[in-house]
């Protein structure tokens, strides 16, 4: 009897153990579901909402020309799965790249970011014709839902260049140094020209007065250039597309003079210190000679291509009348362009070429303005102390540097003869005196000829009113007037 019950019992509690354990698996079974089911809506709203992908043109166009080059970005964080760009004209589609990185079901990841490289344009994709013409550009992610991002532009397709046509008749004569103008015109989609002089260029504006696409460009012959070096009127349209043309013309070379300036402890002192206390960005080389050659050499190209960086502040219209003044009653104390050779302690420490005029009258006496014009700069310039700029339009500037005092500022109009300053020696300055001269888009050009009476009216009026530019419109639109 015993051991029955005791059969019984042992019975009752693995039954008991039994329904435990079935209990317990599943419980588990049920997390485990229940996890699962949690790391599957985590999935599925991830993919939902999983960004699409990014696409950027990084080479923006405005019109597709003959072979025009593209560059395209697309990037992903969950990785690409295929990139097209493709052209749509008259309800044609072009084909121009279309690339597979990875299937949207495959394990395999795609790449996160791609660039590409392509071309488009008449010789490329033939089909394209003259017109307008739709870039689509579609990248797809290799999430579960596929994403996709489409980019859309709207193009010209120009598959020839602007046409270009000189109407400045007869020889130009220019010197060397010097400025001149012509005038030309261009077609529709134009969107820059002027005209190329080596290195240099010198945009054009739209002609005063004239029909919609003739224009008017400002230039110089520099002086650091080979004399046989050919000007070209240069134009390019909003396909890239460029077109050139060039124009009769006469250059007469210039000599330009050689001087030797002594340098002394005293006017390094003088000026080095002062012109590094106000350039904080030059480092001391400890030692007074080291320091003038930082300056005159490092400080006086950056304070250059400040001063061309400023040609690009502007107006398209003349702001100028007649012939500009010199500093009244000023003796010259240099010519345009001096090679200067430094000499301390009887060897030669450095060459420079001064690009203007030194003019003295009198200790701090007035400055006025040479025209009529608008302040673009009244501060401190390196090797130029104080400095003023004014903007006369078109490209045309002028400067007066080593000045005492400013009484004008930026922003100020000024009328031709206004007292713009007092002259001083701040800068590298040997004494007190104006330096002074013009600018055609931020380019030194000799000032003599903007001086002249004679020089105005026959290289500038004359042609103005030969293409009919609207000699007795209203000042802002007029050309310049001799009075």
């Amino acid at each position: 009897m015993y051991f029955w019950r005791e059969y019984v019992n042992n019975r009752d509690l693995h039954q008991q153990s039994l329904q435990r354990e079935r209990s317990e698996s599943g419980a588990v079974g049920l997390v485990f579901l229940l996890m699962l089911a949690v790391v599957s809506v985590i999935f599925l709203v991830r993919e939902i909402r999983s960004p699409a992908p990014e696409v950027h043109v990084l080479t923006e166009r405005k019109g597709i020309g003959q072979a025009t080059p593209l560059s395209v970005s697309v990037s992903d964080r969950r990785g690409l799965r295929s990139l097209e760009v493709i052209l749509e004209q008259g309800g044609q589609s072009i084909p121009v790249l279309s690339e597979t990185y990875a299937s949207r079901l495959s394990w395999r990841a795609g790449p996160k970011n791609q660039t590409r490289e392509v071309t488009i344009g008449t010789q490329q994709q033939k089909e394209l014709k003259d017109g307008e013409a739709t870039l689509h550009i579609v990248a797809r992610n290799k999430n579960w839902f596929s994403s996709s991002t489409s980019l859309d532009r709207t193009l010209a397709v120009r598959s020839r260049p602007p046409s270009l046509s000189v109407r400045t008749g007869g020889i130009i004569y220019m010197n060397q140094a010097g400025s001149e103008m012509v005038i030309y015109s261009v077609s529709p989609g134009t969107v820059s020209s002027g005209v190329r002089v080596g290195k240099y260029f010198f945009p054009g504006f739209p002609l005063p007065g004239g029909q919609s696409g003739d224009r008017l460009a400002l230039f110089a012959f520099p002086y650091d250039l080979p004399t046989a070096t050919i000007p070209k009127i240069i134009a390019r349209d909003d396909a890239e597309n460029e077109s050139q043309a060039t124009f009769a013309y006469r250059l007469f070379p210039k000599k330009f003079r050689h001087r030797e300036i002594g340098l002394t402890d005293q006017f390094m002192e003088a000026t080095v210190p002062a012109i590094m206390s106000h350039t904080p960005e030059l480092k001391d080389q400890g030692d007074l000679l080291k320091n003038f050659l930082v300056v005159n050499g490092e400080l006086r190209k950056a304070n250059r291509a400040q001063i061309a960086e400023m040609g690009k502040d502007t107006v398209p219209e003349f702001l100028w009348e007649g012939a500009f003044m010199q500093l009244t009653n000023s003796a010259v104390e240099s010519q345009f362009a001096d090679f200067r050779s430094y000499i301390y302690q009887g060897k030669k420490v450095d060459e420079q070429v001064h690009l203007g005029f030194d003019l003295a009258v009198v200790i701090h006496g007035p400055v006025a303005a040479a025209n009529s014009g608008r302040v673009i700069f009244a501060d401190y310039l390196g090797i130029y102390g104080n400095t003023i700029v004014l903007d006369h339009g078109f490209g045309l500037q002028t400067l007066y540097a080593h000045l005492n005092s400013f009484k004008v500022k930026p922003g100020d109009k000024v009328a031709k003869g206004q007292v713009i300053a007092d002259s001083g020696s701040t800068g590298l300055a040997g004494g007190d005196h104006l330096h002074f001269t013009t600018l055609l888009h931020g380019i030194e050009v000799n000032p003599v000829e903007w001086w002249d009476k004679l020089w105005i009216e026959k290289h500038l009026m004359d042609k103005l009113a030969a293409a009919n530019a609207g000699a007795t419109a209203t000042t802002s639109t007029a050309a310049p007037q001799e009075r």
